[in-house]
């Protein structure tokens, strides 16, 4: 039960269209073939039943199943008592009379055996023993006499004995027609081969009238009874209205017409229906009895009082004494012997003199009694039995359980106890009292269905754990969610989660794209898993369509630039991934003088705009979200660089001063620098302003460059100035020089004035160029030496010579070895630094103090070190002896 409430309750259905179990009778190595010798075969079994009712007869659908089921294209066919397969070959019985199950003959044997075979005990007499001998289908229960217990083999229509295997017939089949009598009691016999299951109804064509007789028609003999729909002409029961139905089965229902009755009495009216028109009312009867002295105390009743019951014969209350003559108005007296009537223990009489009433109810004569079991003897008031507290120990008819009952005699009751061994299926218990010997199998059917509950098949209970469902061919009925749901094929029925879509996706995504990964919209929810068991986590469990995952980021490739949009920069990124990058370039954005560039590495600019409809992007939507994702990345953009460079534009007009502004777009201003210049010949110096200086031509500026004086130039071949007003280029009295220049001879003695440029001319003409003669040696060596030169030439030598004569002998000369300057040096140094004794003196004791004061530091700081070791000792250990305090310290609450 608990296996057939677990699975889905299948519909019911239609007989016409469920004639063959599912897609899973043809599925296997040879699926086709098997379908085709299986629809030959029952053809063949069907045939003469269907010459007479037709092709599209929906009579044969159970018949249909058996085939199925015995010939091994159904489900598996298993016996109930040992759960194991039915074989075409293996020996069977099947319960012709009831369920029609097929079992292993020598199963069936056994259980037929063991059910039928109860010894008498004390509980249960031979007379019931035997009454109890017949054994019960395992399945229907119904009942077989024991001389039917199954001794053979035989067919289904019992008539061939050990019937041959033979592939062209229905296993356990003898082949020939079945010829049992049908049901009804028509007297027509079944015309299919020999086959399992019932009978089908009896297609025969014969004559009938309808359940009220007033049309006769022809009709099968299976379904002669029938209905004309006319309203049914019978009288009701109460012979006054006639039945309001239509022609229908069995008797006329009680006539419902609601009306005034009266009771018995004809005291009281209702209104009742007709059916129940006689009732009693509550009153009581007022009437006088037969003898007119008593009142009639029944209830409300029909017809005369009736006698009184006090007339007739009259004695005294026990009996023993008679009065005559006494009218039924006066009390017969007592007699005033002993009552001596029974009392309720039937053993004892009343030992009270003669009274009205009934008797005492409880006898208490004191009487020695025995109890049940015959264990203790003790006198005990009659009324009271004696029950000892001693348990029997006897074993029930079960076998299992002891009696325990207190004080038994012996016969001791069945056993109260249900048997809840667990049956063979393993899904239920044994509901019977408990028993002995095996217990019946299972008797369910389970019912296994596909998911939608169009196909199915019935197996026992307990096969179903090897049963598969069964394949349903038509379409699955959960519709889906996703956006392909006209585009998709339509499956089979199945359990589970449908099959996904394998449709492309095709969303178009928030960049503009379409999503070409596989379709992952909403799925429906799945159907259980096909279990004949579910748990309770599965019952429970509430399916609801969890929504589908979006779509996952686009993985379109597209081009994507720097920062700073620099040509051959750009670079494939997937768009879900797009980014702006730094490339490895500099800036090069112009600055805002206007004339230089940045030179950073490539940055985001405050306030830069997004425009990548060039870089597979056209939505506005999507450039916005991309302004959004970039002034959130860089929020805080990086500027280009201040220009701090001087102005480099050239000036209008060209000076070679810088522009005293910094780095600017605007033309510069006119440059006020005074200029100095100088005159032409050097001898003082202009200012002017730089931008009135150079707008004057050439001629100009050599004009307001002249002094006004005379040229102060040095001549290049001569040792004079120029003579002329201060000019520009070159003196134009270079060779013309007019200055008067004393001229001498080589040593000196002679000497004329010439004129510069005849002096020029003499040098010239002696090849010798008068660039290269010194100031104060020019004009010298012109003129010719005389022979007064030669005599004061001489005259100076002999001075000479004699003043070196005198310094010899004043200052003779020493002879030295030859020694290298380099030793001459170093003595020189040695002798430097020869000191005084007082100095060797005072560096001595410079030496001891810094000694001594060297030593003492050494010893203090060895010292105070030692000393500084034994503090550092003696502190760690006064902590070491705090933390061990603090740990053994008992806390306090």
């Amino acid at each position: 039960m608990a296996a057939a409430a677990g699975s889905r309750p299948p519909p019911t259905p239609d007989p016409a269209s469920q004639l063959i179990f599912s897609d899973s009778d043809a599925s296997g190595s040879d699926g086709d073939e098997a379908a085709g010798r299986g629809a030959a075969l029952e053809d063949s079994i069907f045939a003469a039943y269907l010459q007479i009712s037709g092709r599209a007869s929906p009579d044969l659908s159970k018949i249909r199943s058996f085939l199925a089921s015995a010939a091994g294209r159904g489900p598996l066919v298993s016996c109930l008592i040992c759960l194991e397969r039915v074989r075409p070959g293996d020996p069977t019985w099947s319960c012709a009379s009831g369920c029609h199950a097929l079992f292993h003959l020598i199963c069936i044997q056994s259980w037929a055996q063991q059910s039928s075979h109860r010894p008498p005990s004390a509980t249960s007499p031979a007379a019931a023993a035997a009454a109890s001998s017949d054994w019960p289908c395992p399945k229907c229960r119904l009942p077989y006499p024991r001389t039917q217990i199954p001794r053979s083999y035989l067919c289904f229509c019992g008539k061939v004995e050990d019937p041959p295997a033979d592939p062209w017939i229905l296993p356990h089949s003898c082949g020939e027609v079945c010829d049992r009598p049908l049901r009804g009691q028509c007297g027509h016999r079944c015309l299919l081969l020999c086959h399992p299951g019932p009978c089908p109804p009896c297609p025969k064509l014969v004559s009938s009238r309808c359940f009220c007789g007033s049309r006769e028609d022809v009709r099968r003999c299976a379904q002669k009874l029938f209905s004309c729909n006319k309203p049914c002409p019978k009288p009701l029961p109460c012979q006054t209205h006639r039945c309001p139905e239509r022609c229908h089965e069995g008797p006329c229902p009680p006539c419902q017409v609601r009306e005034v009755y009266s009771c018995a009495c004809g005291k009281t009216k209702e209104e009742r229906e007709c059916s129940e028109r006689e009732f009693r009312c509550d009153a009581r009867c007022t009437g006088m009895l037969g003898c007119g002295k008593h009142v009639c105390d029944r209830g409300c009743h029909s017809g005369p009082c009736g006698d009184c019951p006090l007339q007739g014969r009259r004695t005294c209350p026990c009996g023993k004494k008679e009065y005559k003559g006494v009218s039924c108005d006066m009390d017969v007296p007592t007699c005033g012997s002993t009552c001596e009537k029974k009392l309720s223990c039937k053993i004892h009489r009343c030992h009270e003199r003669c009274h009205r009433g009934p008797c005492v109810e409880t006898c208490r004569m004191v009487v020695m009694k025995s109890c049940r079991c015959g264990g203790l003897k003790k006198e005990v008031p009659c009324y009271q039995d004696l029950v000892c507290e001693r348990k029997c120990q006897q074993v029930r008819d079960c076998g299992r359980h002891a009696c325990k009952r207190r004080c038994c005699d012996g016969d001791c009751p069945p056993c109260p106890e249900i048997c809840s061994r667990k049956l063979r299926c393993n899904n239920h218990k044994c509901p019977s009292p408990c028993h002995r010997g095996a217990c019946a199998p299972c008797p369910l059917m389970v019912s296994i269905s596909c998911s939608c509950g169009e196909t199915l098949f019935e197996v026992p209970c307990g096969t179903e754990k090897n049963q598969k469902p069964p394949k349903c061919s038509r379409p699955c009925r959960i519709s889906r969610l996703c956006r392909h749901k006209s585009e998709c094929r339509s499956h089979k029925c199945h359990y589970g989660a449908c099959p996904p879509c394998r449709l492309e996706c095709g969303d178009e995504l928030s960049c503009g794209h379409k999503c070409k990964e596989r379709c992952h919209g909403p799925v429906p929810p799945p159907n259980p898993e096909f279990t004949l068991k579910p748990t309770k986590k599965k019952l429970n469990k509430h399916l609801e369509c969890a929504p589908g995952s979006p779509c996952p980021p686009c993985k379109e490739v597209i081009w994507v630039p720097c920062f700073g949009r620099h040509i051959g920069e750009e670079r494939a990124m997937l768009c879900h991934s797009k980014r702006r990058f730094s490339c490895q370039n500099l800036c090069g954005n112009l600055l805002s003088c206007g004339n230089h560039y940045c030179t950073k590495p490539c940055h985001v600019l405050k306030n830069q705009t997004s425009n990548l409809d060039q870089y597979g992007q056209g939505d506005s939507n999507t450039e916005k979200q991309d302004q959004l994702l970039l002034n959130a990345v860089t929020k805080q953009g990086e500027p280009c660089e201040d220009c701090f460079l001087p102005c480099q534009k050239v000036r209008e007009p060209s000076c070679p001063h810088p522009c005293p502004l910094p780095c600017h777009s605007s033309e510069c201003p006119p440059c006020k620098v005074l200029v100095k210049r100088s005159c032409h010949c050097g001898t003082m110096v202009h200012a002017f302003e730089c931008i009135h200086y150079n707008s004057l031509s050439n001629e100009e500026q050599q004009r307001i460059r002249s002094c006004g004086g005379p040229c102060h130039r040095k001549l290049p071949n001569c040792p004079h100035l120029c003579s002329e007003i201060c000019h520009p280029g070159q003196c134009p009295s270079v060779d013309h020089c007019n200055k008067k220049v004393n001229v001498r001879c080589a040593c000196n003695n002679l000497k004329k004035e010439w004129l510069c440029q005849e002096v020029l001319k003499a040098y010239r003409s002696s090849g010798r160029d008068p660039k290269d003669i010194p100031k104060n040696q020019f004009g010298v060596g012109i003129l010719a030496c005389s022979t007064e030169c030669e005599n004061k030439a001489n005259v100076v030598k002999y001075e000479l010579q004699h003043r070196k004569a005198n310094e010899t002998k004043e200052h003779p000369i020493v002879q030295v070895a030859s020694v290298s300057k380099r030793r001459r040096r170093r003595e020189r140094i040695q002798e430097a630094r020869q000191a005084s004794k007082f100095q060797i003196i005072k560096s001595t004791i410079q030496r001891g103090l810094i000694i001594s004061l060297i030593f003492m530091v050494i010893i203090a700081s060895v010292y105070y070190g030692y000393k500084g070791l034994f503090l550092l000792s003696d502190w760690m250990n006064e902590m070491e002896e705090q933390r061990l305090h603090r740990r053994t310290a008992v806390p306090r609450f």
